[in-house]
């Protein structure tokens, strides 16, 4: 499956009030190389084991596999990915026709905010909230894969 996502970050907390759901997530990489990232990720009840390839020249559109685990299997193998947990909270916001995940980090991301939508096509036209700011889709920086190694509180 082809993965389509812009990437923003956040200006203010407005969007807590917007949204219908709040989920903990723990993610860790059994691989953060930016050509296959092979993620583990609790979050809430639920956990994945999820497949990702590289972005494509746009940064808008990468493969993405997913499959689901059970928690004591997710929880065991976080045991075995490389340094660096990550560890936020999410939020869902409806804007029009879609969703904004608003993912607020915690520990070593403190202080880092982004929020990301999922789309059909690269061009598809979507409702921007006023919370929302500037767009950091393809910027390396800002995947998780890299906050796991690189956190936001050394930039």
């Amino acid at each position: 499956m082809i993965e389509i996502e812009r990437k923003f970050l956040v200006k203010n907390d407005s969007y807590k009030s917007l949204s219908f759901s709040r989920s903990i997530i723990a993610q860790g990489y059994l691989s953060s190389v930016p050509e296959r990232t092979v993620r583990i990720r609790i979050k809430g009840d639920d956990a994945f084991l999820t497949i990702k390839g590289a972005s494509n020249d746009s940064g808008l559109s990468r493969f993405e596999w997913e499959n689901e685990l059970s928690i004591d299997d997710a929880k065991k193998l976080l045991l075995l990915c490389e340094t660096g947990i990550i560890e936020k909270t999410r939020y869902e916001v409806q804007s029009g026709e879609h969703v904004f995940e608003v993912d607020e980090f915690h520990g070593e991301n403190m202080g880092l905010c982004i929020a990301e939508i999922e789309l059909k096509s690269e061009e598809e036209v979507f409702i921007k909230p006023s919370w929302v700011g500037d767009e950091m889709t393809g910027n390396i920086k800002y995947y998780n894969a890299y906050l796991s190694k690189n956190p936001f509180r050394l930039w």
